[in-house]
C-alpha cells in the first residue's frame, strides 16, 4: 500500500541537523528547490490503494536513487552510509536515530515500480520547468550530441563476468592475508554458469567465516559488489550478458559495446532532452525527436548547434520547414566533393566536360537519380570506349572487356548548397564555438556520475541510470546558476 508522504518524525536529536549541516548544503538546497510530490503522482498506480503491507514511500526510495547517482556506490554501501551520514538522513526526511531500509528494497523498487515509466522525460521536464520559472533559460538555442556508455558486461559470457569479480576480490584479500589461499574453495575450471555461481557462493561463505576480512573497507566493497552482481542481475546473467547492448563505433578504429544517450542541452548547460538507444544507432536520425522533446519541456527552440552528423539532408529540410537555424557543418565529402581518381580527371570549364590524363574528353554526360529522392543526383560523363581500348595509359583505368567508361560526380542539392554558403558566414563560425559545452557535460556525466559504464543491464536499466544522472546534473547546474546570479548582484 502507498503510505503517507514521509516527514521527519519528532525526535530529541533533530537539532543535530542544524548543528552539523550548513544552511547552504546541497541537500538542503535541493529539498527547497524541488517539490518531490511529482514522484508520488507518477508512481501512484504502481501501488495498491487498499491492500497489502505498507510500502516505503516512493519519494524516499527515489531520493535513495538520487543519492546513488550523486555518489556512485553499491546498494549495500549506499544504505550503510545512510546509517551514519546525517546529511543523507536529513535529505531522506529521517530522524537521526531512525532505522534505514534493507538494500534489497532498492532492487525491488527499480524493477517493480520504475519499469516502463517515462521517468527520463519526466525528470528532465521537471528540472527545465524549475529553470524557466527562475528565468535561467534565456535563449532558444540548444546543443546536440550523443555520448556512449560501455555495457558492464563487455561482450563477455556471464560466467566470465563473475570470474572477473571474484578474481578482484581474491586479489584484495591476498594483499592483506595471502595465507587465505589455502582456505578458499577450488577454482571453477568449467565453462558453465551454474558451476561459477556455486564457486562464488562458496568463496563468499569462506570469507564471511573470517570477520576481519569483510570488515576491511576495500575487501568489503569488492565482496558486496560480487554479491550484488549475483543477486540483482541474476536473471540477466542466466539469460544473457546484456540482451540490448550493441556494438557502436566512435571512429573508424574504435568501437564500444553498450548504449548511446542522445542529448540536447541549452547554452546555459541544462539538458533539455535525452533519448537512450542501443550503441549502433545513428546520431543524426534523432535530431528531430530531440528538438520536439525540448519544445515539450518548454524551450522555444530556434537554433540548434551540432556536429557533422546532424547536417543530413532530411534535417536541413526539417530545420527550414520549422524556421530553425541549424548550425552544423556539412560532411567534407559534400562541401569539397569526393571523386575517385580525381587526380586523373580534370574539368574543362569551357567545354563543360571532364578530360582524362591522356587528354581524351568525355563525349557526353547524363544525370542519374531522381531529384529530391534518396541520395543526391550525379552527373555521369561517358568516354569513347574505342579510344580507351587503345590508350597507352589504359592500365588501371580501363578494364578489359568493359562496354563503357564513365566518370561520375555528385550534384549538391539545394539544401546542401545553401548550408555550404551559410557555414562560411561569421554568424555560423561564432555560434559553432558553443559546441564544446556539451562535450564538457558528457565528461561530467561520465567522470562524476558513473555514466562511463552501465550500472545494470538492458535498455530500461540504462534509461533509469540516464534519468537519475541527468536529473542530478541539472539540479546541480540550476544551483550553480543561482549562485552566479547572486554573486553578480552583490558586485
Amino acid at each position: 500500500m502507498m503510505p503517507d508522504r514521509p516527514s521527519m518524525k519528532p525526535s530529541p536529536y533533530v537539532a543535530l541537523y542544524d548543528i552539523v549541516i550548513p544552511q547552504d548544503h546541497i541537500f538542503r538546497r535541493i529539498n527547497e528547490l524541488v517539490d518531490f510530490s511529482f514522484v508520488t503522482q507518477e508512481l501512484a498506480e504502481k501501488y495498491c490503494s487498499d491492500n497489502g503491507r505498507m510500502a516505503i514511500h516512493p519519494i524516499r526510495m527515489f531520493k535513495y536513487l538520487l543519492l546513488k547517482s550523486m555518489n556512485p556506490l553499491s546498494d549495500v554501501d549506499l544504505v550503510e552510509r545512510s546509517k551514519f551520514d546525517l546529511s543523507y538522513k536529513f535529505f531522506l526526511d529521517m530522524a537521526p536515530e531512525e532505522s534505514v531500509i534493507d538494500p534489497s528494497s532498492l532492487t525491488k523498487f527499480r524493477k517493480l515500480r520504475l519499469e516502463d515509466s517515462r521517468l527520463l522525460d519526466l525528470l528532465i521536464e521537471k528540472t527545465i520547468a524549475i529553470a524557466i520559472a527562475l528565468d535561467l533559460i534565456e535563449t532558444g538555442t540548444i546543443i546536440v550530441d550523443a555520448t556512449h556508455t560501455q555495457s558492464r558486461y563487455h561482450l563477455k559470457k556471464p560466467q566470465e563476468i563473475l570470474q572477473d569479480q571474484s578474481r578482484k576480490l581474491r586479489k584484495n584479500i591476498y594483499s592483506v592475508n595471502e595465507s587465505m589461499k589455502e582456505q578458499f574453495p577450488k577454482k571453477n575450471t568449467k565453462d558453465d554458469l551454474e558451476a561459477e555461481l556455486n564457486y562464488c557462493k562458496e568463496l563468499i561463505a569462506s570469507i564471511e567465516r573470517v570477520p576481519s576480512l569483510s570488515a576491511n573497507p576495500k575487501i568489503g566493497e569488492s565482496l558486496r559488489l560480487l554479491e550484488e552482481t549475483m543477486a540483482d542481475d541474476i536473471e540477466q546473467l542466466r539469460c544473457s550478458k546484456d540482451p540490448d547492448a550493441r556494438t557502436g563505433h566512435k571512429s573508424a578504429d574504435t568501437a564500444f559495446f553498450g548504449y548511446k544517450t542522445h542529448l540536447a542541452m541549452s547554452v546555459e548547460r541544462l539538458v533539455t532532452a535525452a533519448i537512450v538507444t542501443t550503441g549502433e544507432k545513428n546520431d543524426g536520425k534523432l535530431l528531430q525527436s530531440l528538438i520536439e522533446k525540448s519544445c515539450a519541456a518548454g524551450v522555444n527552440v530556434n537554433t540548434v548547434i551540432g556536429d557533422t552528423a546532424y547536417s543530413e539532408k532530411s534535417n536541413l529540410q526539417y530545420a527550414e520547414k520549422n524556421h530553425i537555424c541549424l548550425i552544423s557543418k556539412l560532411n567534407p565529402l559534400i562541401t569539397d566533393g569526393y571523386r575517385k581518381k580525381e587526380d586523373e580527371f580534370d574539368f574543362n570549364k569551357d567545354a563543360g566536360m571532364y578530360v582524362c590524363k591522356a587528354g581524351h574528353m568525355a563525349i557526353r554526360k547524363a544525370r542519374q537519380g531522381k531529384k529530391g529522392v534518396g541520395k543526391n543526383q550525379k552527373n555521369t560523363y561517358f568516354f569513347d570506349i574505342e579510344r580507351c581500348k587503345r590508350c597507352p595509359l589504359r592500365e588501371g583505368c580501363y578494364k578489359e572487356g568493359a562496354k563503357s567508361k564513365t566518370y561520375s560526380v555528385s550534384i549538391k542539392s539545394t539544401e546542401h548548397a545553401i548550408q555550404r554558403d551559410f557555414q562560411e558566414s561569421e554568424f555560423f563560425k561564432k555560434a559553432v564555438k558553443e559546441r564544446y559545452k556539451i562535450e564538457a557535460k558528457n565528461g561530467e556525466l561520465k567522470n562524476r556520475h558513473g555514466y562511463r559504464v552501465t550500472s545494470g543491464a538492458g535498455l530500461s536499466g540504462m534509461a533509469l541510470q540516464g534519468a537519475m544522472a541527468i536529473f542530478t546534473v541539472n539540479l546541480k547546474r540550476i544551483l550553480r546558476l543561482l549562485d552566479e546570479r547572486r554573486q553578480a548582484a552583490d558586485q
